[in-house]
Protein backbone atom coordinates (compact mmCIF):
# COMPACT_ATOMS: atom_id res chain seq x y z
CA UNK A 1 0.00 0.00 0.00
CA UNK A 2 2.84 2.41 0.78
CA UNK A 3 3.98 2.28 -2.87
CA UNK A 4 0.81 4.20 -3.76
CA UNK A 5 1.89 7.24 -1.72
CA UNK A 6 3.68 9.03 -4.63
CA UNK A 7 0.44 8.85 -6.64
CA UNK A 8 -1.16 11.34 -4.25
CA UNK A 9 1.17 13.91 -5.84
CA UNK A 10 1.67 12.37 -9.27
CA UNK A 11 -2.01 12.03 -10.23
CA UNK A 12 -2.91 15.75 -10.01
CA UNK A 13 0.40 16.65 -11.65
CA UNK A 14 -0.39 14.35 -14.56
CA UNK A 15 -3.93 15.71 -14.79
CA UNK A 16 -2.61 19.27 -14.95
CA UNK A 17 -0.11 18.29 -17.65
CA UNK A 18 -2.87 16.71 -19.75
CA UNK A 19 -5.03 19.83 -19.47
CA UNK A 20 -2.14 22.08 -20.45
CA UNK A 21 -1.27 19.80 -23.39
CA UNK A 22 -4.89 19.95 -24.54
CA UNK A 23 -4.78 23.72 -24.42
CA UNK A 24 -7.56 25.61 -26.18
CA UNK A 25 -8.48 22.54 -28.21
CA UNK A 26 -10.33 21.11 -25.21
CA UNK A 27 -13.93 22.25 -24.80
CA UNK A 28 -14.53 23.88 -21.45
CA UNK A 29 -16.88 21.09 -20.36
CA UNK A 30 -14.20 18.49 -21.00
CA UNK A 31 -11.51 20.50 -19.20
CA UNK A 32 -13.64 21.04 -16.11
CA UNK A 33 -14.84 17.42 -16.11
CA UNK A 34 -11.27 16.12 -16.29
CA UNK A 35 -10.22 18.50 -13.51
CA UNK A 36 -13.03 17.36 -11.21
CA UNK A 37 -12.41 13.68 -12.00
CA UNK A 38 -8.67 13.92 -11.30
CA UNK A 39 -9.20 15.84 -8.06
CA UNK A 40 -11.88 13.38 -6.92
CA UNK A 41 -9.69 10.40 -7.80
CA UNK A 42 -6.84 11.86 -5.76
CA UNK A 43 -9.21 12.41 -2.84
CA UNK A 44 -10.37 8.79 -3.03
CA UNK A 45 -6.76 7.59 -3.11
CA UNK A 46 -5.85 9.73 -0.09
CA UNK A 47 -8.85 8.39 1.84
CA UNK A 48 -7.93 4.81 0.93
CA UNK A 49 -4.39 5.31 2.17
CA UNK A 50 -5.69 7.07 5.28
CA UNK A 51 -7.81 4.04 6.12
CA UNK A 52 -4.62 1.92 6.03
CA UNK A 53 -2.24 4.40 7.70
CA UNK A 54 -1.84 2.53 10.99
CA UNK A 55 1.06 2.05 11.46
CA UNK A 56 2.34 5.03 9.42
CA UNK A 57 3.73 4.21 5.97
CA UNK A 58 7.18 5.35 4.84
CA UNK A 59 8.07 5.32 1.14
CA UNK A 60 11.46 6.25 -0.32
CA UNK A 61 10.62 7.38 -3.84
CA UNK A 62 12.50 5.52 -6.59
CA UNK A 63 13.97 3.04 -4.11
CA UNK A 64 16.59 5.48 -2.81
CA UNK A 65 16.58 4.01 0.68
CA UNK A 66 19.12 5.06 3.34
CA UNK A 67 22.47 3.24 3.38
CA UNK A 68 24.58 3.06 6.51
CA UNK A 69 22.12 5.39 8.19
CA UNK A 70 22.62 8.14 5.57
CA UNK A 71 19.88 9.22 3.15
CA UNK A 72 19.75 11.33 0.01
CA UNK A 73 16.37 10.28 -1.41
CA UNK A 74 12.86 11.70 -1.28
CA UNK A 75 10.86 10.24 1.59
CA UNK A 76 7.08 10.38 1.91
CA UNK A 77 5.34 9.64 5.21
CA UNK A 78 1.76 8.40 5.13
CA UNK A 79 0.42 8.89 8.63
CA UNK A 80 -2.96 10.07 9.89
CA UNK A 81 -2.34 13.84 10.01
CA UNK A 82 -0.52 13.99 6.66
CA UNK A 83 -2.95 11.84 4.70
CA UNK A 84 -5.88 13.47 6.47
CA UNK A 85 -4.77 16.90 5.28
CA UNK A 86 -4.08 15.53 1.79
CA UNK A 87 -7.63 14.17 1.71
CA UNK A 88 -9.00 17.49 3.01
CA UNK A 89 -7.06 19.47 0.39
CA UNK A 90 -8.30 17.15 -2.35
CA UNK A 91 -11.93 17.32 -1.26
CA UNK A 92 -11.80 21.13 -1.12
CA UNK A 93 -10.22 21.11 -4.59
CA UNK A 94 -13.19 19.13 -5.87
CA UNK A 95 -15.50 21.63 -4.18
CA UNK A 96 -13.68 24.61 -5.71
CA UNK A 97 -13.80 23.12 -9.22
CA UNK A 98 -17.45 22.16 -8.86
CA UNK A 99 -18.30 25.65 -7.61
CA UNK A 100 -16.64 27.22 -10.67
CA UNK A 101 -18.89 25.13 -12.91
CA UNK A 102 -21.15 28.22 -13.19
CA UNK A 103 -18.57 29.66 -15.58
CA UNK A 104 -20.12 27.43 -18.26
CA UNK A 105 -23.31 29.51 -18.17
CA UNK A 106 -21.60 32.86 -17.66
CA UNK A 107 -18.14 32.49 -19.24
CA UNK A 108 -15.41 34.77 -17.94
CA UNK A 109 -13.20 36.90 -20.13
CA UNK A 110 -10.80 34.10 -20.78
CA UNK A 111 -11.04 30.55 -19.60
CA UNK A 112 -10.12 27.21 -21.13
CA UNK A 113 -8.20 24.50 -19.32
CA UNK A 114 -5.80 26.89 -17.61
CA UNK A 115 -7.85 27.39 -14.46
CA UNK A 116 -8.47 23.69 -13.66
CA UNK A 117 -4.85 22.91 -14.55
CA UNK A 118 -3.60 25.51 -12.07
CA UNK A 119 -5.99 24.23 -9.42
CA UNK A 120 -4.69 20.67 -9.91
CA UNK A 121 -1.11 21.91 -9.57
CA UNK A 122 -2.17 23.65 -6.37
CA UNK A 123 -3.65 20.38 -5.16
CA UNK A 124 -0.43 18.53 -5.97
CA UNK A 125 1.60 21.04 -3.95
CA UNK A 126 -0.72 20.78 -0.96
CA UNK A 127 -0.78 16.98 -1.00
CA UNK A 128 3.00 16.81 -1.47
CA UNK A 129 3.63 19.09 1.49
CA UNK A 130 1.22 17.12 3.67
CA UNK A 131 3.03 13.80 3.14
CA UNK A 132 6.62 15.05 2.70
CA UNK A 133 9.02 13.41 5.12
CA UNK A 134 12.08 15.51 4.35
CA UNK A 135 12.46 19.23 4.87
CA UNK A 136 13.80 20.16 1.46
CA UNK A 137 10.99 18.54 -0.47
CA UNK A 138 8.47 19.95 1.98
CA UNK A 139 9.93 23.32 0.98
CA UNK A 140 9.68 22.43 -2.72
CA UNK A 141 6.04 21.40 -2.45
CA UNK A 142 5.20 24.46 -0.38
CA UNK A 143 6.74 26.71 -2.99
CA UNK A 144 4.94 24.91 -5.79
CA UNK A 145 1.76 25.63 -3.88
CA UNK A 146 2.74 29.28 -3.39
CA UNK A 147 3.72 29.91 -7.01
CA UNK A 148 0.47 28.43 -8.27
CA UNK A 149 -1.51 30.36 -5.65
CA UNK A 150 0.22 33.53 -6.86
CA UNK A 151 -0.93 32.81 -10.41
CA UNK A 152 -4.46 31.96 -9.28
CA UNK A 153 -4.71 35.13 -7.16
CA UNK A 154 -3.84 37.26 -10.18
CA UNK A 155 -5.90 35.18 -12.60
CA UNK A 156 -7.85 38.26 -13.74
CA UNK A 157 -4.65 39.83 -14.96
CA UNK A 158 -6.38 42.67 -16.77
CA UNK A 159 -7.42 44.16 -13.40
CA UNK A 160 -4.79 46.25 -11.61
CA UNK A 161 -6.08 45.24 -8.17
CA UNK A 162 -5.61 41.57 -8.94
CA UNK A 163 -2.04 42.11 -10.09
CA UNK A 164 -1.28 44.22 -6.99
CA UNK A 165 -2.70 41.60 -4.62
CA UNK A 166 -0.86 38.79 -6.39
CA UNK A 167 2.41 40.75 -6.36
CA UNK A 168 2.09 41.38 -2.63
CA UNK A 169 1.40 37.70 -2.10
CA UNK A 170 4.37 36.70 -4.21
CA UNK A 171 6.90 39.05 -2.58
CA UNK A 172 5.96 38.36 1.04
CA UNK A 173 5.68 34.60 0.67
CA UNK A 174 8.95 34.53 -1.29
CA UNK A 175 10.70 36.18 1.65
CA UNK A 176 9.33 33.43 3.86
CA UNK A 177 10.59 30.86 1.36
CA UNK A 178 14.11 32.30 1.40
CA UNK A 179 14.11 32.25 5.19
CA UNK A 180 12.96 28.64 5.28
CA UNK A 181 15.57 27.58 2.72
CA UNK A 182 18.37 29.21 4.74
CA UNK A 183 17.15 27.40 7.85
CA UNK A 184 17.18 24.08 6.00
CA UNK A 185 20.74 24.80 4.80
CA UNK A 186 21.88 25.37 8.40
CA UNK A 187 20.31 22.09 9.52
CA UNK A 188 21.94 20.24 6.61
CA UNK A 189 25.30 21.78 7.48
CA UNK A 190 24.94 20.55 11.06
CA UNK A 191 23.57 17.04 10.42
CA UNK A 192 24.20 16.20 6.74
CA UNK A 193 20.58 15.07 6.51
CA UNK A 194 17.34 16.32 4.98
CA UNK A 195 14.85 13.71 6.21
CA UNK A 196 13.08 15.24 9.21
CA UNK A 197 13.47 12.27 11.53
CA UNK A 198 17.16 11.94 10.62
CA UNK A 199 17.76 15.66 11.22
CA UNK A 200 16.18 15.32 14.65
CA UNK A 201 18.48 12.43 15.56
CA UNK A 202 21.47 14.31 14.18
CA UNK A 203 20.73 17.35 16.34
CA UNK A 204 20.40 15.12 19.40
CA UNK A 205 23.85 13.65 18.76
CA UNK A 206 25.36 17.17 18.87
CA UNK A 207 24.05 17.86 22.37
CA UNK A 208 21.97 20.81 23.53
CA UNK A 209 20.72 23.71 21.40
CA UNK A 210 23.11 26.46 20.36
CA UNK A 211 23.04 29.58 18.18
CA UNK A 212 22.95 27.57 14.94
CA UNK A 213 19.95 25.55 16.08
CA UNK A 214 18.19 28.74 17.20
CA UNK A 215 18.85 30.42 13.84
CA UNK A 216 17.63 27.38 11.91
CA UNK A 217 14.53 27.15 14.08
CA UNK A 218 13.66 30.82 13.64
CA UNK A 219 14.21 30.79 9.88
CA UNK A 220 12.22 27.61 9.24
CA UNK A 221 9.44 28.82 11.51
CA UNK A 222 9.37 32.18 9.71
CA UNK A 223 8.73 30.48 6.39
CA UNK A 224 5.92 28.38 7.83
CA UNK A 225 4.29 31.24 9.75
CA UNK A 226 4.30 33.47 6.65
CA UNK A 227 2.23 30.81 4.89
CA UNK A 228 0.03 30.46 7.99
CA UNK A 229 -0.61 34.24 7.93
CA UNK A 230 0.36 34.71 11.59
CA UNK A 231 0.83 38.27 12.84
CA UNK A 232 3.00 40.16 11.79
CA UNK A 233 3.42 38.00 8.65
CA UNK A 234 -0.29 38.16 7.78
CA UNK A 235 -0.59 41.25 5.59
CA UNK A 236 -0.60 39.36 2.30
CA UNK A 237 -3.72 37.36 3.18
CA UNK A 238 -6.45 40.08 3.20
CA UNK A 239 -4.98 41.72 0.10
CA UNK A 240 -4.92 38.39 -1.74
CA UNK A 241 -8.41 37.37 -0.66
CA UNK A 242 -9.84 40.70 -1.76
CA UNK A 243 -8.86 40.08 -5.40
CA UNK A 244 -8.57 36.29 -5.76
CA UNK A 245 -11.41 34.40 -7.50
CA UNK A 246 -13.85 32.85 -5.03
CA UNK A 247 -12.77 29.21 -5.65
CA UNK A 248 -9.19 30.26 -4.87
CA UNK A 249 -10.28 31.95 -1.63
CA UNK A 250 -11.97 28.68 -0.66
CA UNK A 251 -8.64 26.89 -0.95
CA UNK A 252 -6.47 29.61 0.59
CA UNK A 253 -8.55 29.98 3.74
CA UNK A 254 -9.86 26.43 3.79
CA UNK A 255 -6.58 24.54 3.72
CA UNK A 256 -3.44 26.42 2.60
CA UNK A 257 -3.18 28.56 5.73
CA UNK A 258 -3.87 25.50 7.87
CA UNK A 259 -1.00 23.70 6.14
CA UNK A 260 1.35 26.37 7.49
CA UNK A 261 0.18 25.60 11.04
CA UNK A 262 0.48 21.87 10.32
CA UNK A 263 4.05 22.45 9.16
CA UNK A 264 4.89 24.09 12.49
CA UNK A 265 3.52 21.05 14.34
CA UNK A 266 5.27 18.57 12.05
CA UNK A 267 8.67 20.27 12.06
CA UNK A 268 8.75 20.64 15.83
CA UNK A 269 7.64 17.06 16.45
CA UNK A 270 10.10 15.53 13.96
CA UNK A 271 13.08 17.91 14.07
CA UNK A 272 13.23 20.14 17.14
CA UNK A 273 11.50 18.15 19.89
CA UNK A 274 14.56 16.21 21.10
CA UNK A 275 17.30 17.25 23.52
CA UNK A 276 19.30 18.79 20.66
CA UNK A 277 16.39 20.88 19.44
CA UNK A 278 14.45 23.76 20.94
CA UNK A 279 13.23 23.38 24.55
CA UNK A 280 9.47 22.91 24.84
CA UNK A 281 9.16 25.95 27.08
CA UNK A 282 10.60 28.15 24.31
CA UNK A 283 8.33 26.76 21.61
CA UNK A 284 5.35 27.16 23.91
CA UNK A 285 6.28 30.78 24.58
CA UNK A 286 6.77 31.50 20.86
CA UNK A 287 3.51 29.96 19.70
CA UNK A 288 1.28 31.05 22.57
CA UNK A 289 2.47 34.67 22.43
CA UNK A 290 2.38 34.87 18.64
CA UNK A 291 -0.87 32.91 18.44
CA UNK A 292 -2.60 35.11 21.01
CA UNK A 293 -1.44 38.25 19.21
CA UNK A 294 -2.65 36.84 15.91
CA UNK A 295 -6.03 35.86 17.33
CA UNK A 296 -6.68 39.24 18.95
CA UNK A 297 -5.56 41.39 16.01
CA UNK A 298 -7.36 39.17 13.53
CA UNK A 299 -10.61 39.38 15.51
CA UNK A 300 -10.43 43.17 15.91
CA UNK A 301 -9.67 43.72 12.23
CA UNK A 302 -12.42 41.29 11.25
CA UNK A 303 -15.01 43.22 13.25
CA UNK A 304 -14.24 46.60 11.65
CA UNK A 305 -14.33 45.44 8.01
CA UNK A 306 -17.17 46.17 5.59
CA UNK A 307 -15.47 44.45 2.63
CA UNK A 308 -16.97 40.99 3.15
CA UNK A 309 -14.08 39.02 1.63
CA UNK A 310 -11.57 40.93 3.77
CA UNK A 311 -13.77 40.33 6.80
CA UNK A 312 -13.65 36.58 6.18
CA UNK A 313 -9.90 36.77 5.53
CA UNK A 314 -9.29 38.41 8.91
CA UNK A 315 -11.49 35.77 10.48
CA UNK A 316 -9.07 33.22 9.04
CA UNK A 317 -6.15 35.14 10.58
CA UNK A 318 -7.91 35.11 13.98
CA UNK A 319 -8.58 31.37 13.88
CA UNK A 320 -5.02 30.70 12.73
CA UNK A 321 -3.98 32.35 15.99
CA UNK A 322 -6.19 29.92 17.91
CA UNK A 323 -4.65 26.99 16.02
CA UNK A 324 -1.13 28.16 16.91
CA UNK A 325 -2.03 28.57 20.58
CA UNK A 326 -3.38 25.02 20.67
CA UNK A 327 -0.28 23.64 18.97
CA UNK A 328 1.93 25.61 21.37
CA UNK A 329 0.40 23.97 24.43
CA UNK A 330 2.23 20.79 23.35
CA UNK A 331 -0.25 18.31 24.77
CA UNK A 332 -1.88 15.37 22.94
CA UNK A 333 -5.34 16.60 23.91
CA UNK A 334 -4.71 20.03 22.37
CA UNK A 335 -3.39 18.36 19.21
CA UNK A 336 -6.61 16.34 18.94
CA UNK A 337 -8.70 19.46 19.40
CA UNK A 338 -6.82 21.46 16.79
CA UNK A 339 -7.09 18.62 14.27
CA UNK A 340 -10.87 18.56 14.68
CA UNK A 341 -11.02 22.36 14.68
CA UNK A 342 -9.11 22.54 11.38
CA UNK A 343 -11.41 20.00 9.73
CA UNK A 344 -14.56 21.84 10.80
CA UNK A 345 -13.15 25.28 10.03
CA UNK A 346 -12.14 24.25 6.50
CA UNK A 347 -15.71 23.38 5.51
CA UNK A 348 -17.27 26.38 7.24
CA UNK A 349 -14.88 28.99 5.88
CA UNK A 350 -14.97 27.60 2.33
CA UNK A 351 -18.79 27.66 2.46
CA UNK A 352 -18.84 31.29 3.64
CA UNK A 353 -16.54 32.34 0.81
CA UNK A 354 -18.73 30.44 -1.66
CA UNK A 355 -21.79 32.37 -0.46
CA UNK A 356 -19.88 35.64 -0.71
CA UNK A 357 -18.93 34.78 -4.28
CA UNK A 358 -22.63 34.46 -5.10
CA UNK A 359 -23.20 37.98 -3.77
CA UNK A 360 -20.34 39.32 -5.89
CA UNK A 361 -21.50 37.65 -9.08
CA UNK A 362 -25.13 38.63 -8.52
CA UNK A 363 -24.78 42.23 -7.33
CA UNK A 364 -21.27 43.28 -8.41
CA UNK A 365 -20.13 44.26 -4.91
CA UNK A 366 -18.99 42.80 -1.61
CA UNK A 367 -19.50 46.02 0.33
CA UNK A 368 -21.66 45.31 3.38
CA UNK A 369 -23.20 48.81 3.21
CA UNK A 370 -23.92 48.70 -0.53
CA UNK A 371 -25.50 45.25 -0.17
CA UNK A 372 -27.88 46.36 2.59
CA UNK A 373 -31.18 44.51 2.09
CA UNK A 374 -30.46 43.66 -1.54
CA UNK A 375 -30.12 39.89 -1.05
CA UNK A 376 -33.54 39.28 0.55
CA UNK A 377 -34.46 37.18 -2.49
CA UNK A 378 -31.57 34.75 -1.93
CA UNK A 379 -33.25 32.83 0.88
CA UNK A 380 -31.28 29.64 0.43
CA UNK A 381 -27.97 31.50 0.38
CA UNK A 382 -29.10 33.43 3.47
CA UNK A 383 -29.69 30.19 5.37
CA UNK A 384 -26.28 28.83 4.36
CA UNK A 385 -24.54 32.08 5.36
CA UNK A 386 -26.33 32.13 8.72
CA UNK A 387 -25.50 28.48 9.44
CA UNK A 388 -21.87 29.12 8.53
CA UNK A 389 -21.71 32.09 10.89
CA UNK A 390 -23.16 30.07 13.77
CA UNK A 391 -20.75 27.20 13.09
CA UNK A 392 -17.86 29.66 13.06
CA UNK A 393 -18.93 30.82 16.52
CA UNK A 394 -18.73 27.28 17.89
CA UNK A 395 -22.38 26.22 17.89
CA UNK A 396 -22.68 22.52 18.85
CA UNK A 397 -22.73 19.99 17.26
CA UNK A 398 -20.55 21.34 14.41
CA UNK A 399 -16.96 20.12 14.13
CA UNK A 400 -15.70 23.62 14.84
CA UNK A 401 -17.49 23.48 18.20
CA UNK A 402 -16.08 20.05 19.05
CA UNK A 403 -12.54 21.05 18.15
CA UNK A 404 -12.86 24.32 20.05
CA UNK A 405 -14.28 22.55 23.10
CA UNK A 406 -11.52 19.93 23.25
CA UNK A 407 -8.82 22.59 22.81
CA UNK A 408 -10.37 24.90 25.41
CA UNK A 409 -10.26 22.12 27.96
CA UNK A 410 -6.59 21.50 27.11
CA UNK A 411 -5.44 25.12 27.29
CA UNK A 412 -7.49 26.17 30.34
CA UNK A 413 -7.56 29.48 32.23
CA UNK A 414 -7.23 32.80 30.36
CA UNK A 415 -6.60 31.06 27.06
CA UNK A 416 -10.08 29.54 27.23
CA UNK A 417 -11.44 33.08 27.51
CA UNK A 418 -9.41 33.96 24.41
CA UNK A 419 -11.00 31.12 22.44
CA UNK A 420 -14.51 32.13 23.47
CA UNK A 421 -13.94 35.85 22.78
CA UNK A 422 -12.29 35.42 19.37
CA UNK A 423 -14.94 32.95 18.22
CA UNK A 424 -17.70 35.32 19.37
CA UNK A 425 -16.23 38.42 17.70
CA UNK A 426 -15.51 36.79 14.34
CA UNK A 427 -18.87 35.00 14.22
CA UNK A 428 -20.61 38.18 15.37
CA UNK A 429 -19.12 40.08 12.44
CA UNK A 430 -20.40 37.44 9.98
CA UNK A 431 -23.84 37.42 11.64
CA UNK A 432 -23.94 41.22 11.34
CA UNK A 433 -23.33 40.92 7.60
CA UNK A 434 -26.07 38.29 7.30
CA UNK A 435 -28.58 40.48 9.17
CA UNK A 436 -27.90 43.56 7.08
CA UNK A 437 -27.39 42.01 3.66
CA UNK A 438 -29.99 39.21 3.62
CA UNK A 439 -32.60 40.59 6.02
CA UNK A 440 -32.15 44.37 5.77
CA UNK A 441 -32.23 44.73 9.55
CA UNK A 442 -31.24 47.90 11.38
CA UNK A 443 -30.89 51.44 10.05
CA UNK A 444 -29.61 51.72 6.51
CA UNK A 445 -25.91 52.69 6.50
CA UNK A 446 -25.36 56.34 5.69
CA UNK A 447 -23.59 57.72 2.65
CA UNK A 448 -20.78 59.30 4.66
CA UNK A 449 -17.40 58.94 2.91
CA UNK A 450 -15.20 56.14 4.17
CA UNK A 451 -11.71 56.81 5.56
CA UNK A 452 -8.98 56.80 2.95
CA UNK A 453 -7.40 53.69 4.48
CA UNK A 454 -10.61 51.61 4.30
CA UNK A 455 -11.25 49.21 1.45
CA UNK A 456 -15.02 48.95 1.13
CA UNK A 457 -15.56 46.35 -1.57
CA UNK A 458 -17.66 48.70 -3.70
CA UNK A 459 -17.12 48.83 -7.44
CA UNK A 460 -15.94 45.22 -7.68
CA UNK A 461 -16.21 43.34 -10.95
CA UNK A 462 -18.20 40.08 -11.00
CA UNK A 463 -16.12 36.99 -11.63
CA UNK A 464 -18.42 36.13 -14.52
CA UNK A 465 -18.75 38.15 -17.73
CA UNK A 466 -22.15 39.44 -16.66
CA UNK A 467 -23.95 39.54 -13.34
CA UNK A 468 -25.83 36.37 -12.59
CA UNK A 469 -29.55 36.56 -13.20
CA UNK A 470 -29.98 33.07 -11.79
CA UNK A 471 -27.75 31.39 -9.26
CA UNK A 472 -26.63 28.00 -10.67
CA UNK A 473 -27.40 24.97 -8.54
CA UNK A 474 -23.71 24.07 -8.18
CA UNK A 475 -22.99 27.38 -6.47
CA UNK A 476 -25.46 26.61 -3.68
CA UNK A 477 -24.95 22.85 -3.54
CA UNK A 478 -21.23 23.21 -2.85
CA UNK A 479 -21.53 25.36 0.32
CA UNK A 480 -24.41 23.17 1.52
CA UNK A 481 -22.24 20.05 1.22
CA UNK A 482 -19.29 21.80 2.87
CA UNK A 483 -21.42 22.77 5.87
CA UNK A 484 -22.79 19.23 6.00
CA UNK A 485 -19.20 17.97 6.15
CA UNK A 486 -18.40 20.37 8.99
CA UNK A 487 -21.45 19.07 10.83
CA UNK A 488 -20.44 15.45 10.19
CA UNK A 489 -17.09 16.07 11.92
CA UNK A 490 -18.98 16.80 15.13
CA UNK A 491 -21.74 14.17 15.00
CA UNK A 492 -20.33 11.10 13.22
CA UNK A 493 -19.92 8.31 15.83
CA UNK A 494 -16.31 7.34 16.34
CA UNK A 495 -14.91 10.06 14.06
CA UNK A 496 -13.37 12.15 16.85
CA UNK A 497 -11.88 9.03 18.43
CA UNK A 498 -10.38 8.06 15.08
CA UNK A 499 -8.82 11.51 14.69
CA UNK A 500 -7.35 11.27 18.21
CA UNK A 501 -5.86 7.87 17.46
CA UNK A 502 -4.34 8.99 14.16
CA UNK A 503 -2.85 12.21 15.61
CA UNK A 504 -1.30 10.48 18.60
CA UNK A 505 0.13 7.60 16.57
CA UNK A 506 1.89 10.17 14.38
CA UNK A 507 3.03 12.41 17.25
CA UNK A 508 5.02 11.77 20.37
CA UNK A 509 2.27 12.23 22.91
CA UNK A 510 1.27 8.61 23.39
CA UNK A 511 -2.22 7.34 24.12
CA UNK A 512 -4.79 9.73 25.54
CA UNK A 513 -8.52 9.72 26.12
CA UNK A 514 -10.18 10.09 22.70
CA UNK A 515 -11.70 13.49 21.97
CA UNK A 516 -15.40 13.66 22.79
CA UNK A 517 -18.17 16.05 23.75
CA UNK A 518 -18.28 17.18 27.37
CA UNK A 519 -20.90 19.31 29.19
CA UNK A 520 -18.43 22.20 29.77
CA UNK A 521 -17.45 22.10 26.10
CA UNK A 522 -21.05 22.25 24.94
CA UNK A 523 -21.75 25.09 27.39
CA UNK A 524 -18.76 27.14 26.17
CA UNK A 525 -19.85 26.61 22.58
CA UNK A 526 -23.32 27.90 23.40
CA UNK A 527 -21.83 30.85 25.31
CA UNK A 528 -19.60 31.93 22.41
CA UNK A 529 -22.52 31.58 19.97
CA UNK A 530 -24.81 33.61 22.24
CA UNK A 531 -22.16 36.31 22.58
CA UNK A 532 -21.78 36.40 18.81
CA UNK A 533 -25.54 36.84 18.39
CA UNK A 534 -25.54 39.57 21.03
CA UNK A 535 -22.68 41.47 19.37
CA UNK A 536 -24.37 41.23 15.98
CA UNK A 537 -27.65 42.48 17.45
CA UNK A 538 -25.94 45.49 18.99
CA UNK A 539 -24.06 46.25 15.78
CA UNK A 540 -27.25 46.12 13.72
CA UNK A 541 -29.67 47.92 16.05
CA UNK A 542 -27.34 50.43 17.70
CA UNK A 543 -24.30 50.78 15.44
CA UNK A 544 -23.11 53.92 17.24
CA UNK A 545 -22.31 51.83 20.33
CA UNK A 546 -19.83 49.75 18.35
CA UNK A 547 -18.31 52.44 16.14
CA UNK A 548 -14.62 52.11 15.42
CA UNK A 549 -12.60 53.54 18.35
CA UNK A 550 -9.64 55.81 17.78
CA UNK A 551 -7.08 53.17 18.67
CA UNK A 552 -8.32 50.83 15.91
CA UNK A 553 -7.66 53.29 13.08
CA UNK A 554 -3.84 53.09 13.30
CA UNK A 555 -4.14 49.30 13.44
CA UNK A 556 -6.12 49.33 10.21
CA UNK A 557 -3.67 51.72 8.56
CA UNK A 558 -0.96 49.10 8.95
CA UNK A 559 -2.72 47.21 6.13
CA UNK A 560 -1.31 49.85 3.80
CA UNK A 561 -0.99 47.85 0.60
CA UNK A 562 2.66 48.95 0.27
CA UNK A 563 4.94 45.98 -0.25
CA UNK A 564 7.86 47.74 1.48
CA UNK A 565 5.82 48.03 4.67
CA UNK A 566 4.96 44.34 4.57
CA UNK A 567 8.61 43.40 4.02
CA UNK A 568 9.59 45.46 7.06
CA UNK A 569 6.96 43.72 9.21
CA UNK A 570 8.16 40.31 7.99
CA UNK A 571 11.72 41.12 9.07
CA UNK A 572 10.45 42.45 12.40
CA UNK A 573 8.49 39.25 12.92
CA UNK A 574 11.61 37.16 12.35
CA UNK A 575 13.43 39.19 14.98
CA UNK A 576 10.50 38.73 17.37
CA UNK A 577 10.65 34.97 16.91
CA UNK A 578 14.36 35.02 17.75
CA UNK A 579 13.80 37.09 20.89
CA UNK A 580 11.03 34.80 22.11
CA UNK A 581 13.11 31.66 21.51
CA UNK A 582 16.43 33.05 22.81
CA UNK A 583 16.10 32.22 26.55
CA UNK A 584 16.38 28.48 25.96
CA UNK A 585 19.64 28.83 24.05
CA UNK A 586 21.08 31.17 26.66
CA UNK A 587 20.13 28.71 29.38
CA UNK A 588 21.81 25.86 27.50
Amino acid sequence: MKHLLPLVVAVPLLGAALLVAGGRRLPRVVAETVGCAVAAGTAALALLLLANSSPPMVEWVGGWTPENGRSVGIVLVGDGPGLGLAALASLLTVAALAYSWHYFDEPPRRHTGSFPALVLLFQAGMCGFAVAGDLFNAFVFFELMSVVAYALTGHRVEEAKAVQGALTFGVVTSLGAYAMLMGIALLYARTGELAMAHIGRGLDRHGGPDALVLAAFVLVLTGLLVKAAAVPFHFWLPDAHAVAPTPVCMLLSGVMVELGAYGVWRVHDSVFSGPGGVPEADLERVLVVLGSLTAVIGAVMCWYQRHVKRLLAYSTVAHTGLFLVGIGILTPQADDGIALYVLGHAGVKAALFACTGILLDRYGTVDEHALYGRARELRGVAVLFLVGALALGGLPPFGTALGKAVTEEAVGGPLTVLYVAVSAITAGAVLRVAARVFLGLGPQPGETPSPAYETTGAGEEPETRHRLGRVPGTMTAVPALLLAGALAVGVTPGFAAGVSRAVNEAGSGGAVTPAHWTPPGVLLGLVSTALAAGLATLAVTRPALLAEPGWAAPLRRLQSGHIGDYVAWTLLGTVLLGVLALPGVLGA
